[in-house]
């Protein structure tokens, strides 16, 4: 896919699982469980000695997720997370070598940001998805829709992560300027460490459920307004 594809993808879906995986063996449970829960979407964060080959096994078995590397914080991480086949990256803070080697690579990155001049810097390589991060810590909604003043025009989205529950979904995919957020309580690491992959499909179909409703009223507040 395309770069265009790959961030149009992640808007229709909404919600990015961010895990870290360290047991090679939960890769095809996982990516089944979250297959099943109809979120077909996974960043693989490179926060485990397995992440590579975790990224590997499901880009071969399971082709129909859409496969993501995060912490992608060097150029040797972003070259691993290419080679193993991942779609696209993503970085918690923004670095302009890793930025630029992503862009020679053809593979879709999205550089974290946390500051206005982050994000100016972010946007002068081309860069138009960014991930937020640490969102809540940052100052969650209201830090965000501070930046869209200055930044909507120019096209740039967010992918907020970090803080974020089921219970924060709404409010933060309701503002124009979220293209998806990214959330760790999909699957906890509890949940691998214990082979939950039923307790995953379920928070999945209902976090699937929430992103419809939330859209749902956004079309019919939408065509309130436009009457």
């Amino acid at each position: 896919m395309q770069s265009n594809d790959i961030f149009r993808a992640i808007q229709r879906h909404a919600l990015m699982p961010v895990l870290a995986i360290d047991q090679i063996e939960h890769a095809i449970p996982l990516a089944d469980a979250l297959i099943a829960g109809d979120l077909p979407v996974m960043e693989v964060t490179f926060r485990t000695q397995a992440a590579g080959e975790v990224l590997q096994i499901i880009s071969r078995q399971r082709n129909q997720v859409l496969l993501g590397a995060g912490t992608v914080l060097t150029i040797e991480n972003l070259e691993t997370a290419k080679e193993c086949g991942a779609q696209f990256a993503l970085a918690p803070g923004f670095n302009p070598k890793v930025v630029q080697r992503a862009q020679e690579l053809e593979l879709p990155f999205i550089p974290g940001v946390a500051t206005p001049s982050e994000i100016e810097q972010a946007s002068s390589l081309g860069c138009r998805i960014l991930k937020f991060f640490p969102a809540e810590l940052m100052g969650g909604i209201a830090m965000l829709r501070a930046l869209a003043g200055p930044f909507q025009h120019l096209g740039v989205k967010f992918v907020p992560t970090g803080g974020i529950g089921p219970d924060l979904l709404q409010s933060y995919l309701s503002l124009d300027i979220v293209a998806a957020v990214g959330g760790s309580w999909l699957a906890k690491p509890q949940d691998l460490a214990e082979g939950r992959w039923d307790a995953i499909k379920e928070r999945s179909l209902e976090a699937v459920n929430q992103i419809a409703e939330i859209r749902t009223i956004s079309r019919q507040t939408s065509t309130g307004s436009k009457r």
